[in-house]
């Protein structure tokens, strides 16, 4: 087990969230597998890698443990259990979806779980690809039939391409921001609720 993700990460145990967050960011940069393609050290990469992600999440998890998550409170509405990604949350809430998807990719197959798939959908979405969307929030329902944050965006996705509203043209732009797509995905959900309990 790890001795100290303080020091895996290169900073001391009294930075702050926003250090802390800066400083994976730049190693998350620095030793993503696209960096070392065709490399020798392409193996030694991708174990920093793990290491870093590791080490992130632990600060993360005793963080939490400490005081209670000081992540973003936008998608509060859906949270049944801590994100493993609160970071890159951040960063597509606050339209940084370069930087996220940058962080996403840096991630080892082995952690590509449903949130990670349910990400890179919101990212996708973003950009106005829904195929790609459509191909993420399926994956991300999938791994994890039971979390309704990943089965309302499938849902508000499918509406959209049965309806047509706020379709982009291929490969535009949507016409939404994430924080848009978030209080769409929370309506739709009410609905389906509301619906389904016969109101």
């Amino acid at each position: 087990m790890m001795t100290d993700p303080y020091k895996v990460l290169g900073v001391p145990p009294t930075a702050t969230d926003d250090q802390i967050k800066d400083a994976y960011r730049q190693l998350a940069r620095k030793y993503h597998p696209d960096n070392y393609v065709n490399n020798p050290l392409a193996d030694l990469a991708t174990e920093k890698m793990k290491e870093i992600n590791e080490a992130y999440d632990e600060i993360q998890r005793q963080r939490r443990a400490a005081g209670g998550s000081r992540g973003s409170s936008q998608n509060s509405y859906y949270r049944s259990q801590p994100s493993q990604f609160s970071d890159i949350r951040v960063l597509i809430n606050n339209g940084r979806v370069m930087e996220a998807e940058e962080l996403l990719d840096g991630v080892p197959q082995s952690r590509r779980d449903g949130e990670w798939n349910f990400l890179k959908g919101t990212i996708a979405y973003s950009r106005g690809w829904l195929d790609s969307a459509l191909q993420y929030f399926n994956t991300a329902c999938q791994m994890s039939p039971s979390n309704q944050e990943y089965r309302a965006a499938l849902n508000q996705l499918m509406f959209q391409r049965q309806t047509g509203y706020g379709q982009a043209s291929r490969g535009g732009q949507m016409g939404m921001s994430c924080c848009d797509l978030c209080a769409t995905m929370y309506c739709a959900s009410c609905c389906c609720d509301c619906l389904s309990s016969g109101c």
